[in-house]
């Protein structure tokens, strides 16, 4: 089975930057586009960003500017730099293939205080 673990979170105060990776295991990683997702208490999990196998990006609106996915196809690593951290930017974040699976890794928990 494909596994996707997270790692990266942490403890950032607003302003900040953060860089969050990603590796995917038992999968065409080179093969399929990626995404990055969060999901804060009591809210739906939300798509944040998305990378083809490309390299071509898109953004949600929220945090267009800030933040930039990419990805390394060699070494089969998903990341996302977030820079000027806001509060509402405070989540668990996963990491996703686009291959029409719904499996998901553990997340990796952003915290925003100052």
């Amino acid at each position: 089975q494909v596994q996707l673990v997270e790692s990266g979170g942490g403890l950032v105060q607003p302003g900040g930057s953060l860089r969050l990776s990603c590796t995917a295991s038992g999968s065409i990683f080179s093969m399929n586009a990626m995404g990055w997702y969060r999901q804060a208490p009591g809210k739906e999990r939300e798509l944040v960003a998305s990378i083809t196998r490309g390299g071509y990006s898109n953004y949600a609106d929220s945090v267009k500017g800030r933040f930039t996915i990419s990805r390394d196809n060699v070494k089969n690593m998903l990341y996302l730099q977030m820079n000027s951290v806001k509060p509402e930017d405070a989540a668990v974040y996963y990491c996703k293939i686009h291959d029409g699976s719904s499996i998901w890794g553990q997340g990796t928990q952003v915290t925003v205080s100052s």
